[in-house]
């Protein structure tokens, strides 16, 4: 495990941004502790920095995973974010949605033609799953 470069925390800075906005330092500086991100084989993780002080006794060889997944970078260092990241977005987030048509198309559109995907549909369904009528 090693702290993120400044290039990679540009990038994965701005890829939060278009989710949460402003509300990444929220994400740092809670009020249960601090918590930080770290990079273990091309993956960043989001983990408190007690766990993290725990976890320097492990060798880096044995390390498997520590605190929660919040994406990787692919090859050609493109920040991705990963599913398990839900969970600390969502209550900071704009919305989750990604538009499908542009402004101008969107004023020319039939009323059944799609607009916005809703990304965060399963995760609600899984969390909200007893609720459902």
């Amino acid at each position: 495990m090693r702290p993120l470069t400044e290039e990679e925390t540009k990038s994965m800075f701005e890829k939060l941004s278009k989710y949460i906005g402003e509300n990444i330092k929220l994400l740092v500086d809670r009020p249960d502790g601090t918590y930080c991100f770290r990079l273990h084989n091309d993956r960043v993780y989001y983990v408190s920095e007690k766990i993290l002080k725990l976890a320097t006794n492990i060798a880096r060889e044995k390390l498997i995973s520590l605190g929660t997944c919040f994406g990787k970078f692919t090859k050609t260092q493109k920040f991705r974010l990963h599913v398990t990241a839900l969970d600390y977005l969502a209550p900071y987030a704009k919305g989750f949605g990604v538009a499908a048509k542009s402004t101008q198309e969107c004023r020319k559109l039939d009323p059944m033609a799609i607009v916005v995907f809703h990304q965060a549909d399963i995760g609600e369904y899984i969390r909200h799953e007893e609720s459902l009528t």
